[in-house]
């Protein structure tokens, strides 16, 4: 336990079952929750947001949004760095080390929930923080590929990916739950608006501990970093880590990278902000800046001297890969969906359906509270579990049926859900009465999750088999860290569209991208001589 291996060769199916797998499932178990916890921190806010609009914080709900998509957008620029830290520092140095950084975000935030007069800038840096979570899951994620043999990737992968993303649901039915009492002492708030929990509402004028959001992650990730240093290893092949240094030179070269990332994450967010909410106010594209952003992290890690760069330049090979470029779309459509409507849903059933949207001289108005609307906390953690739950079963099933036909398959359900989703979405914003909407709207919802976590299975075996071991853990790695700029767009085209009162418009651009994807995937991996047959 925790020590260096060498002579890895788990393909060897006599050295697989007297000594690699039960190194191989003592890792996976252990990456599991710290993925987990990572997910959760990094997404959290989509459920603090929720909770700060119920007691009465003085900010507008588009300045709520906005901690989502920073958080998000940061998480996913974390990843670009994070794709490459296996071979760089070793799995059981990347692990240990990004799940104790987490520690200082969930610390930071506990605390300043405590005062509601807390600057908003002071929130953006702790979402921003909290992006660390996200990166985590490129390093995670690459580190599980290289510990398990081909034949079982897609099992291995689907579980690392979908109990880890678990890190949603948990944190969508944790924390409402830990805010209900003084779990870690000081002052509570009062409602002004009726909030919920899985099991029930709670009424405005109930105390509330939201400081417990933050502090509650601290109880799993300080044993979880532990657990991650006395129990994980470091791979030292040719093919995942040859050269690392020692710990500390291995903190450090982390901790270079991800400054890299933040540097850019904030670049990027910068531009795209209006000024109100500390943003340069130029309103210049997403979709500009965004790509601007992935290749600016590129770019600067490639400039690092020395080791650090050689080993980039080799790892960067993946871009000349045709595959690469096609399976980072396919896996944006699910993963992108996944975590972007994870991190969307709640704020979006509150606005939705939490209040009346009426006709006020001429102008459609939707600041009215609608007492008869569902709660946002009870039911925004369903979506979440269930794409987590489905993922290893997406995996088995793409093991035994090809990943490429399973995703051509998820991706027609999902262009049929994003589009009854926006039918009920668009009714229910042009409602008095939006809650008669909301049962169809969850109902196709779900059913969008489950074909995410399926997809997300199905894409981890594509990847495996279509890319050989050294570069399979990268191009897991980039592709998430790509498909993680979900967790920014899909909140900020959902607030972008519900400011212009057409929501539905957010999901007929998302159907239509998933079209995009079949066509894709059918190209390259499902016509007649495809370039590889249902990988």
């Amino acid at each position: 336990m925790g020590q260096d291996i060498k002579n890895w060769n788990v393909e060897d199916e006599a050295f697989w079952n007297s000594t690699g797998k039960r190194i191989a499932t003592r890792n996976l178990w252990i990456s599991i929750p710290s993925l987990l916890c990572g997910f959760a921190v990094w997404l959290y806010w989509g459920i603090i947001t929720v909770q700060m609009l119920n007691l009465g914080f003085p900010f507008e709900k588009a300045e709520l949004f906005t901690l989502s998509a920073v958080a998000g957008l940061t998480g996913a620029t974390l990843r670009i760095p994070s794709t490459f830290f296996i071979r760089i520092a070793g799995g059981r140095n990347t692990i240990f080390f990004t799940t104790a950084l987490l520690i200082i975000p969930a610390a930071g935030t506990g605390y300043f929930l405590q005062n509601p007069d807390t600057p908003l800038w002071v929130f953006q840096i702790l979402a921003f923080l909290s992006g660390i979570g996200g990166g985590n899951f490129a390093s995670s994620m690459s580190n599980i590929s290289f510990f398990f043999p081909k034949k079982v990737q897609g099992y291995a992968l689907g579980m690392n990916a979908g109990l880890g993303n678990f890190g949603v649901t948990t944190m969508q039915v944790v924390i409402p739950l830990v805010m209900t009492f003084g779990l870690f002492g000081g002052e509570s708030a009062t409602l002004q608006q009726t909030s919920g929990t899985l099991i029930g509402k709670i009424p405005a004028g109930t105390e509330t501990y939201i400081q417990n959001a933050g502090y509650v992650w601290l109880l799993a990730l300080i044993p979880l970093a532990f657990a991650g240093w006395l129990g994980m290893n470091n791979i030292r092949d040719e093919h995942v880590s040859p050269d690392i240094p020692g710990p500390f030179g291995s903190f450090g070269v982390i901790s270079f990278m991800l400054l890299i990332g933040f540097l850019t994450a904030g670049i990027g967010l910068w531009l795209m902000l209006p000024t109100d909410v500390g943003g340069s106010g130029w309103d210049i594209s997403k979709w500009l800046v965004l790509p601007f952003v992935i290749a600016l992290t590129v770019g600067l890690l490639k400039l690092i001297p020395g080791e650090v760069g050689n080993n980039l330049t080799r790892q960067y090979r993946i871009f000349g890969n045709k595959h690469t470029w096609a399976m980072t779309v396919i896996y944006t459509m699910t993963f992108g969906s996944f975590i972007g409507y994870s991190a969307a849903l709640a704020l979006t059933i509150k606005v939705v359906f939490g209040y009346q949207h009426l006709m006020v001289d001429g102008v459609m108005t939707h600041s009215t509270a609608n007492p008869a609307g569902p709660s946002a906390l009870m039911f925004a953690w369903m979506g979440p579990f269930i794409g987590a739950l489905i993922r290893p079963i997406g995996g088995m099933m793409a093991d035994k049926l090809g990943g490429a036909r399973v995703t051509q398959w998820i991706s027609i359900v999902m262009v049929i859900s994003a589009l009854g989703v926006a039918y009920f979405i668009q009714q229910a914003y042009a409602s008095a009465a939006p809650e008669q909407y909301f049962w169809p709207f969850l109902g196709l919802f779900l059913i969008l999750f489950a074909a995410t976590g399926i997809g997300n299975g199905s894409t981890f075996r594509t990847i495996a088999v279509a890319f050989d071991k050294e570069q399979a853990g990268p191009v897991l790695g980039w592709t998430s860290a790509v498909a993680a700029y979900g967790a920014f767009i899909i909140p900020k085209v959902f607030g972008e569209q519900m400011d212009a009162g057409t929501p539905e418009y957010a999901l007929y651009g998302f159907a239509i991208f998933y079209a995009v994807c079949i066509a894709i995937n059918w190209w390259f991996y499902l016509r007649p001589n495809a370039y590889i047959r249902n990988p």
